[in-house]
């Protein structure tokens, strides 16, 4: 059994879901994990969890004979990468920072320059329900401290950029933390 399948049963058999297995050249193992996704439930991993899981792979990399020399499990942590279709559509609204495979070169209509590859925007499902988009505006942030005068003149526009899985090379949550809640900036409140 493939080593990605040993893990992956081991840590869905104690109730969680492996998002990343790592395997570094010096022998450690790094073994990320979450809670499986249900809609209008979000939990966070712990260092219990994590400790739960560390002590039932040692046994179980025992005894399938696995070479390691250290174990790591860890949360996905802010900048989660985000894998497949599922973990698209429980991020939805969230800021993320997408590197698609190849630059968008002419396609890009002069809208971006043409070898960029990398975005960071609102995730949300395409329009035509095929695929998703990112929605981002190249209008700066105010410094911090500064207020936003409510004459300000017009805004940049947004901008959107569309992408299906399969032309995306790595996916990840925008590290943006508020210090002043203890919710992620890029969520938005339920109803407003």
């Amino acid at each position: 059994m493939a080593l990605q399948d040993i893990v992956a049963q081991t840590v869905a058999g104690l109730g969680y879901e492996l998002v990343e297995l790592e395997r570094s050249a010096g022998g450690t193992l790094r073994v990320t994990i979450d809670f499986p996704w249900e809609p209008g439930q979000e939990r966070n991993v712990n260092v219990e969890d994590c400790e739960r899981v560390t002590r039932q792979l040692q046994y179980t990399l025992e005894v399938e004979d696995v070479d390691y020399k250290r174990l790591e499990v860890s949360s996905p942590g802010i900048d989660r990468p985000l894998r497949g279709e599922r973990d698209f559509e429980r991020f939805a609204g969230e800021v993320i920072d997408v590197t698609l495979k190849a630059a968008l070169g002419a396609a890009a209509g002069g809208q971006v320059a043409a070898n960029r590859r990398k975005f960071r925007g609102a995730l949300e499902r395409a329009t035509d329900g095929q695929g998703w988009q990112v929605v981002w505006s190249d209008e700066p942030a105010p410094p911090p401290g500064h207020k936003v005068s409510k004459k300000k003149k017009e805004s940049a526009p947004l901008q959107v950029l569309g992408f299906t899985l399969d032309e995306v090379k790595d996916a990840r949550l925008a590290p943006i933390v508020d210090f002043k809640g203890r919710k992620r900036a890029g969520v938005q409140e339920q109803g407003k």
